[in-house]
């Protein structure tokens, strides 16, 4: 036995369960059995006819079905259940471009970066139907997935106007450490976009190695469902106060410390 084999049973062996998929029996008994008490049924639509609000969620690993997509799903199984659409796009395996600050985003009247040859196109034109918007990476050297990182700067550069006041949610997942980091590096884009980021009962990580292993983290996938419930209350609450967003200031002549 290896030591990833090793680590699923033991694992396994101290929650008391097996990979099964439930029947509806088992489910059921479950149920009875108050197991499933803090499970959240699907709630009354209560969002306005035609105005139902989406999410975005942004795979930011290569690997279209990893553990980042496992955690994408439990979030948007959530989501799902407060009525919401959502949407999962696959940053892919395609070379993404960073930005090279050319400016030429700034030259077309505001529809994105000039360049239109990757996904980041794809990401401008969904976010401006989009409501929020959920990205998940995985933890590569610390950091999160350099393909994530540029096109998140190119889309807030060359098209920052579609994401302003939407709230906004990042996640980390790793097989160990640097999912904080991870995950700080991404808040701090949100942050400055003027984008409310939506929280958990912890911090947006769960952990996993080998393909379905985060499924493991009973309490990293409790916190992506927590995210994603989270993330459903606040929609609604700006859904129904229907009040626009705060005035901005103008924004002053940019500072350094040189002088």
């Amino acid at each position: 036995m290896d030591r990833r084999d090793f680590i699923k049973k033991t694992a396994l062996a101290a929650a008391g369960t097996a990979i099964i998929a439930p029947t509806s029996a088992m489910l059921a008994k479950a149920e009875s059995a108050g197991l499933l008490e803090n499970a959240v049924e699907p709630t009354q639509n209560t969002w306005q006819e035609g105005k139902t609000p989406k999410v975005l969620l942004v795979n930011g690993s290569p690997r279209p079905d990893g553990n980042t997509f496992c955690c994408l799903q439990e979030i948007e199984t959530q989501l799902k259940k407060h009525g919401l659409e959502t949407e999962i796009l696959q940053i892919g395996r395609q070379p993404v471009r960073m930005c090279i600050n050319c400016g030429g985003c700034h030259r077309n009247g505001g529809k994105g970066c000039v360049f239109d040859d990757d996904i980041c196109s794809t990401l401008t034109e969904k976010m401006a139907t989009a409501d929020a918007l959920v990205v998940g990476t995985p933890v590569y050297y610390g950091q999160p997935n350099g393909g994530i990182l540029s096109l998140m700067q190119r889309l807030f550069f060359s098209a920052g106007h579609l994401v302003q006041n939407k709230p906004a949610a990042a996640l980390a997942v790793c097989r160990r450490g640097g999912a904080t980091a991870t995950l700080q590096t991404m808040n701090m884009m949100f942050e400055m976009m003027n984008m409310p980021v939506v929280t958990s009962q912890y911090w947006n990580i769960a952990y996993g190695a080998g393909k379905g292993e985060v499924k493991l983290d009973t309490e990293g996938m409790q916190t992506m469902r927590t995210l994603g419930n989270n993330m459903a209350w606040l929609l609604q609450k700006i859904h129904a106060d229907g009040k626009p967003a705060p005035e901005r200031e103008e924004r002053p002549v940019f500072m350094n410390f040189i002088r």
